[in-house]
């Protein structure tokens, strides 16, 4: 047997050492896939899980129980309360969220092409009709969240946590004087009081202390209106009290003992306090019978 008869058909040693290099280099390629993958899964997975973590929903809010004491809170209970907290807060976030999505609707008609709930063969003509047959949303409600979210989008920018029932008072004042102005309004509020002591009332308040011909540029700053506002207060005159209808206390039990005897002289039952008054009214401006308006007359200028 010649050496030609032992050699290998085919075999060639660069041939298959680079066989070798590719089918190890393509294993290795595989694994590193293989890791990614995992490594994206994983990365994936922990996103997921925090995501999960931090919405909201009801499953995070605690059932309600009965205090553990009445005393300070447990530390429990301080872990409850925060939760709570926490979820009362989201009810802002919401709330523009959900006017700012009525708005956005709204101003594109976006509607227009949504067969009607109750009525198929046609589409909504508005956004109310809309609101209110789709999600349960008011006439008057839909207005007010539409109203609201770009100044509560604003102030939330601003981190300050406004609820709606303060941003719903300055809604008035936004619409007549801009958004810069009402923000400004707020900002002024909060230099004066610190912004965990603003409420709707001092808000309410506030706006009424303005002048009539309040004139504000909405080229200027935030910041800078709050400075004139400040301005426009303490310049403008102070609002005269308005005139009181209440009888003073004293009078009306007077008024009430009369009345007893008055029935008594009658013969009748009680006679409520608002009929001797229609009847003492009348007797006043009773010109063939002047003794009332007479007597009403003379007490007046004795006083």
């Amino acid at each position: 047997m010649s050496e030609k008869d032992f050699e290998l058909d085919g075999w060639d040693d660069d041939e298959a050492s680079s066989d070798a290099a590719t089918s190890l280099t393509r294993t290795a390629a595989r694994v590193d896939e293989e890791r990614e993958a995992l490594t994206e899964q994983a990365l994936a997975e922990r996103i997921a899980a925090a995501v999960t973590a931090v919405r909201p929903g009801l499953d995070k809010i605690p059932d309600p129980v009965d205090p553990a004491g009445t005393g300070d809170l447990t530390a429990d209970e301080q872990k409850r309360l925060e939760a709570c907290v926490a979820g009362i807060e989201l009810l802002s976030t919401a709330t523009w969220i959900a006017g700012k999505s009525l708005d956005t609707v709204a101003t594109g008609r976006l509607f227009r092409k949504l067969p009607h709930k109750l009525e198929p063969e046609r589409c909504y003509k508005t956004i109310e009709e809309w609101s209110e047959i789709e999600h349960g949303i008011s006439r008057s409600r839909c207005s007010q969240l539409r109203d609201g979210w770009e100044l509560g989008e604003v102030l939330a920018a601003r981190s300050y946590k406004a609820p709606e029932g303060q941003v719903r008072e300055l809604v008035p004042f936004h619409n007549k004087h801009g958004l810069k102005a009402a923000v400004g309004v707020y900002e002024m509020v909060v230099q004066a009081v610190g912004a965990e002591k603003v409420t709707a009332k001092r808000l309410r308040e506030t706006v009424k202390l303005f002048p009539g011909d309040l004139a504000l540029s909405d080229d200027d700053d935030a910041q800078v209106i709050a400075q004139s506002l400040a301005g426009a207060i303490k310049g403008a005159e102070p609002p005269a009290p308005k005139p009181s209808n209440a009888l003073p206390e004293s009078l009306k039990r007077d008024v009430d003992r009369r009345s007893v005897s008055l029935a008594d002289r009658l013969k009748r039952g009680r006679i409520p306090r608002h009929d001797v008054l229609t009847h003492l009214l009348a007797a006043f401006v009773d010109e063939q019978a002047p003794r009332v308006f007479d007597a009403v007359l003379e007490r007046i200028k004795a006083s």
